[in-house]
């Protein structure tokens, strides 16, 4: 079993924060239909611009051997090898323009990313793992679904319950044993000059 990797944050965050991770190893273990609504469901009440609601998924389980193939082609080789254990994979399609008039959503990637940071919240106090990916063929979801032209694939996830890392192909096994790192606050929250911490974060 791959080992959870729940970090001591240098400030109090909610558990849900401090335990989510993004694993390569996924158990042989469906994932129920009533959880993946509730994850679809979170990511559905998620922010957005103008509640415009840009996201789109395209999503398949293992309970459809084809659909679920169908959906593992359309990601990139490197990540086909271990994606293609998790039970659900999913790809986070958004839309290019506001509904409302036409013009270009500048907020449409942040949006899907933050319907999927819902889902994934969501999985985590369920138990679930998602692992998001940019690796994808964005060209061959438009071919094999009929993307519309005003909509772009942009990301994958995988879905599902934590597996074994010695199920893992050898090369992707360290990925899941390495510990979780993050830049400190200073390094991101900047105050009266770009590269100047904060004193909000000193």
């Amino acid at each position: 079993m791959s080992l959870p990797k729940e970090v001591s944050p240098d400030h109090p965050i909610h558990e849900l924060l401090s335990k989510r991770w993004s694993p390569y190893a996924f158990a042989d273990r469906p994932v129920s239909q009533e959880d993946l609504r509730s994850l679809f469901e979170a990511a559905r009440w998620a922010a957005s611009s103008y509640n415009e609601q840009p996201w789109r998924y395209i999503a398949a389980s293992k309970a459809d051997r084809e659909a679920f193939e169908r959906l593992l082609s359309c990601l990139v080789e490197g990540n086909q090898p271990w994606a293609k254990a998790a039970p659900v994979l999913a790809i986070g399609c958004t839309s290019l323009s506001f509904a409302l008039n036409g013009k270009p959503n500048a907020a449409a990637q942040h949006d899907l990313g933050l319907a999927s940071a819902s889902l994934t919240v969501e999985a985590t106090a369920r138990g679930l793992y998602v692992h998001q990916m940019i690796g994808i063929l964005p060209d061959r979801v438009r071919e094999l679904y009929g993307v519309p032209d005003d909509f772009r694939p942009l990301t994958g996830l995988a879905i599902g319950y934590l597996g074994d890392v010695n199920d893992l192909p050898e090369s992707y096994r360290p990925r899941d044993l390495s510990p979780r790192q993050r830049k400190p606050l200073p390094e991101f929250v900047f105050g009266g000059r770009w590269g100047e911490a904060s004193d909000l974060v000193k």
